[in-house]
């Protein structure tokens, strides 16, 4: 019996959202006495004994070429052939866009129970309990399954990230993967970005900014703050922004620790991708705006007086620290 995490990686680098599911698969390891191996899959980081400091036992390398490019099925192809070889009872993957992709794939190839969402440690694990986030991010719910095998995909920045300092031995894998039924035909990658669903810090805003030539105050804010830049849908519908801004119920549902919201009134919709932000900042000109009352801190002005100065304060407070 052990755990396997889905060690993802893009352009040579580990994402932080790896280094939390090893932490996550750690724990498990810890508590069923077994070893944590973490699978790294096509074109890797140099480095790969760097999981052994999250938590990591035993790193595996599945490198063949056709694995560079990412494709759903042949990952959960190689996850599959290395859960046979090590006897994995227990298999842990990042929520990210790559992992809800392989996570229901794998879960069908192995036969293996899927639960999705999962923002805690197993309460128990004979049966294994584990509580995810439901009803877009509304509610909880404890789900409780006796399946030999279960995928439990967890949601970005709801863990954390723990050190653990363990070996991190490094092995190759032998396990090409199977034939493809899907082909990469291109891939379009933004650059330069932090993704949202793994940004701490994010500074989003709405119709209030009026023009799209008005960003440029987010952008100095978040630059000034090292956050990534977010929007609300109808910005992202009159493209304003592009659409892998959008955050909200039918966006990217994100969990950053300090949500600042810019001219964004707050409707249901929005508030279901944010809510579970630790910290909300609103600053809006209507004090009857809906937001206020999901804020922790909450800014009644303009935008365009409010936001410079607030860029101004943390240049300042930055320079003299």
């Amino acid at each position: 019996m052990s755990v396997i995490i889905f060690a993802e990686s893009t352009e040579g680098k580990f994402k932080k959202a790896t280094f939390e599911a090893c932490s996550y698969g750690a724990k498990i390891a810890a508590a069923t006495g077994s070893e944590a191996h973490a699978l790294v899959i096509g074109s890797a980081p140099a480095d790969l004994s760097v999981l052994g400091k999250y938590g990591a036992d035993k790193v595996h390398h599945a490198s063949d070429a056709a694995l560079d490019e990412f494709n759903g099925a042949a990952v959960a192809s190689v996850l599959k052939a290395a859960m046979d070889a090590i006897g994995a009872k227990y298999v842990v993957i990042s929520g990210s866009f790559n992992g809800k992709t392989v996570a229901p794939i794998l879960s069908v190839k192995a036969g293996a129970a899927l639960i999705t969402n999962v923002n805690s440690l197993p309460a128990s694990y004979g049966p294994l309990v584990v509580r995810r986030s439901a009803f877009s991010s509304k509610g909880l719910a404890d789900y409780t399954t006796s399946a030999d095998v279960a995928i439990i995909s967890i949601i970005p920045n709801a863990i954390g990230v723990e050190e653990h300092n363990k070996a991190g031995e490094v092995a190759t894998l032998d396990a090409a993967p199977a034939a493809k039924n899907t082909t990469v035909v291109s891939v379009d990658r933004v650059k330069g970005q932090i993704p949202l669903p793994e940004a701490e810090l994010v500074v989003s805003a709405g119709r209030g900014m009026k023009a799209a030539e008005n960003w440029t105050l987010i952008e100095k804010l978040a630059d000034t703050l090292g956050a990534a830049t977010a929007c609300s849908k109808p910005v992202s519908d009159m493209h304003w922004r592009p659409h892998t801004e959008h955050v909200g119920q039918t966006g990217i549902a994100i969990r950053p620790n300090l949500y600042i919201a810019i001219g964004i009134s707050g409707a249901i919709q929005h508030l279901a991708g944010v809510s579970n932000s630790k910290t909300i900042v609103v600053i809006n000109s209507d004090a009857e705006a809906p937001f206020f009352k999901a804020a922790d801190y909450g800014i009644v002005g303009d935008a365009f007086d409010v936001v410079p100065k607030l860029t101004a304060a943390i240049e300042a407070f930055k320079a003299s620290n």
